[in-house]
C-alpha cells in the first residue's frame, strides 16, 4: 500500500467519522479548498476520500462544486429497523442454540452500567450498543451479519433523530433480556427479545417525531 492509500484512507476515516458524530451536518455546505485546509492535507488524496464517500451516498456534489453532505431521512431509519428487526431476530434465536460467548458476557456486563439512568452521551452508549449487536451476530456464527450491521448501522446514525437521546436504561435492559435468554439457550424467547426491542426502537422514534 503506497503513503498515497494510506493517507487517502486516513482522510476518509476523519471525513465519516466527523460526518457520523455530527461535528459536520447536512446543513453545511462544504468545499475541497476548506476540507482540504482543516485537514492540513493535499487536494489529491482528499478527493479520493471524498468520492469514496460519494460512491457510499454520504456526500454528494453540486452542480457548482459544493459538497454536501447527503440527509438520511426518518423513512430510511424506519425501513432499516425493519430490516434489522427480522436479521437479528433470526440471529438471536440461531445463536441460543450455539455456545455462548464471552463477547455476549462482555456486553451484558457493558449494558449493566447504563441501567441505572442517568444522562448518558451518546457516542459512548453507541460504542457498546455496537459491540452488543455485533457479539449477538458472531455468536450467531453470521460475521457477514455483523458487516451488514456496521453499514446500516452508519447511516442510521446519520439521521438526527438517532442523536435525540441521552437515557439508554430501556435499551439496555432490552439487550440484557436478549442475552439472558441466549445464555438460557431459549430460541424462540431470544427471537422474541430482540423483535420486542426493535419494536420499542421504533416506537421511541416515532414518539419523537410527535413531541416535534
Amino acid at each position: 500500500m503506497s503513503d498515497r492509500e494510506t493517507l487517502a484512507q486516513q482522510v476518509y476515516r476523519d471525513l465519516k467519522q466527523r460526518i457520523l458524530e455530527g461535528r459536520l451536518s447536512s446543513e453545511e455546505m462544504l468545499t475541497e479548498r476548506t476540507l482540504a485546509l482543516e485537514s492540513g492535507i493535499s487536494r489529491t488524496p482528499l478527493r479520493a476520500a471524498i468520492s469514496r464517500l460519494e460512491k457510499e451516498n454520504v456526500i454528494s456534489r453540486l452542480p457548482n462544486g459544493a459538497l454536501m453532505i447527503r440527509t438520511v431521512t426518518v423513512e430510511q431509519l424506519l425501513e432499516i429497523v425493519q430490516v434489522r428487526r427480522l436479521l437479528e431476530g433470526a440471529a438471536a434465536e440461531k445463536a441460543a442454540g450455539l455456545p455462548f460467548t464471552e463477547e455476549l458476557a462482555q456486553a451484558r456486563a457493558r449494558m449493566r452500567t447504563f441501567t441505572g439512568g442517568g444522562d448518558i452521551a451518546f457516542d459512548l452508549f453507541w460504542i457498546d450498543d455496537d459491540a452488543f449487536h455485533n457479539a449477538v451476530a458472531f455468536a450467531a456464527g453470521l460475521p457477514l451479519l455483523a458487516a451488514m450491521l456496521t453499514e446500516m448501522r452508519s447511516i442510521a446514525r446519520r439521521c438526527t433523530i438517532t442523536r435525540t437521546h441521552d437515557r439508554f436504561d430501556q435499551q439496555a435492559l432490552e439487550h440484557i433480556a436478549i442475552i439472558d435468554a441466549i445464555e438460557a439457550r431459549d430460541g424462540p424467547a431470544a427471537r422474541a427479545a430482540m423483535e420486542a426491542h426493535f419494536d420499542s426502537v421504533r416506537i421511541r422514534f416515532l414518539g419523537w417525531l410527535a413531541r416535534n
